[in-house]
């Protein structure tokens, strides 16, 4: 009875945490709403289940990069106030980690959708 209360517990934390960065992060709502009409086209062009499941990993490990982001930029303001040279680096770094999985995410989402767009012209 005490295991299921915790994991409950932790999945309501889980669910507040998932709230607080869709409510306050701006690119998360961005990445949201990208990742719906990623979902919405493959549906429109009927891309297949692997397809379509790549595009769902790329999708998690997006929104998992940008909520790992929100999470450092949190701790470092937590940690200290002052415009630090580690602190900065360490905002950098994390952003850096959401630029490369976006934009490995497009050129995955290119090489899935472009043949089927081609298509549409032949």
């Amino acid at each position: 009875m005490i295991y299921e209360k915790s994991i409950l517990k932790s999945f309501r934390h889980a669910l507040e945490g998932l709230w607080y960065a869709l409510k306050y992060n701006r690119n998360l709502r961005i990445h949201f709403f990208v990742a719906l009409v990623v979902i919405m086209v493959g549906i429109f062009f009927r891309i297949n289940a692997y397809e379509m499941s790549i595009l769902g990993v790329v999708i998690i490990l997006v929104i998992s990069a940008e909520m790992i982001n929100t999470s450092i930029e949190e701790m470092v303001n937590l940690i200290t106030s002052e415009h630090k040279r580690e602190a900065k680096i360490a905002k950098d770094v994390a952003a850096g980690m959401v630029l490369i999985v976006a934009i490995g995410s497009v050129i995955i989402g290119f090489l899935i959708f472009a043949p089927y767009i081609l298509r549409l012209f032949y």
